[in-house]
């Protein structure tokens, strides 16, 4: 049984991973002005090190134990765009999740990211409001998780910066898996229609070690 102090200790933690995690990307905006590939490296180091330590992290005690460090793949620069959103049509994408009931997200424009397709750019209609850009593509559920991997959540902190014309900065890099990749307990929407790709990005964080997935079993 859950206890109420329990329930405030688990509050306290997540508020405080995303303290980290905002504090984390501030530094990656800052170091990536100059070296995107160093701000790469740091958000590596950092987030290694919530994995492996921080109470609201999405590793179960057991795979922390046998934690190394996620597997990213190397940075390539030919992966990191400075776009323009564009105007699109409306639409309304209303996520059920088992822990924070129907999760409403309005289709606020796209980006044309080159050669590699176009991807919906998503506001959250919830308290706090956010940017949110998932994206699928063709490596995923081979080398990458099969749901997908989020680039953007705002809300989160995982917030890459507004580029030179006010337009968003997307380095795919910097993709990332969903909590729930690691355990199911966690709620994660996923990309829909408007954010697959047909082209491989071979980037971003890959398939997750068997290791870390949690077993679903209450400790």
């Amino acid at each position: 049984m859950v206890t109420p102090l329990g329930q405030a200790l688990d509050a306290l933690a997540v508020a405080d991973w995303r303290r980290r995690t905002a504090q984390m990307y501030a530094r990656v905006r800052d170091i990536a002005v100059d070296d995107p590939a160093a701000a790469h490296t740091h958000w590596i180091e950092a987030r290694n090190e919530l994995f492996a330590d921080h109470r609201a992290s999405p590793l179960r005690p057991a795979a922390k134990a046998v934690f190394l460090g996620l597997d990213v793949a190397p940075y390539d620069p030919a992966y990191r765009f400075e776009l323009r959103v564009r105007s699109t049509l409306p639409q309304r994408m209303e996520v059920t999740t088992g822990t924070d009931g129907v999760v409403p997200f309005d289709r606020v424009g796209k980006v044309e990211v080159g050669e590699l397709g176009t991807l919906a750019v998503w506001a959250l209609r919830t308290y706090g409001g956010g940017i949110f850009l998932p994206v699928k593509d063709a490596t995923s559920n081979k080398t990458t998780y099969g749901g997908g991997r989020y680039l953007l959540d705002t809300i989160k902190g995982a917030d890459l910066g507004r580029a030179v014309d006010g337009g968003l900065i997307l380095d795919f890099n910097f993709a990332y898996n969903p909590s729930c990749a690691y355990d199911p307990a966690w709620a994660c929407p996923l990309p829909s229609r408007g954010n697959v790709l047909s082209v491989p990005l071979p980037v971003g964080e890959q398939k997750v070690d068997p290791r870390l997935v949690a077993d679903f079993e209450l400790e």
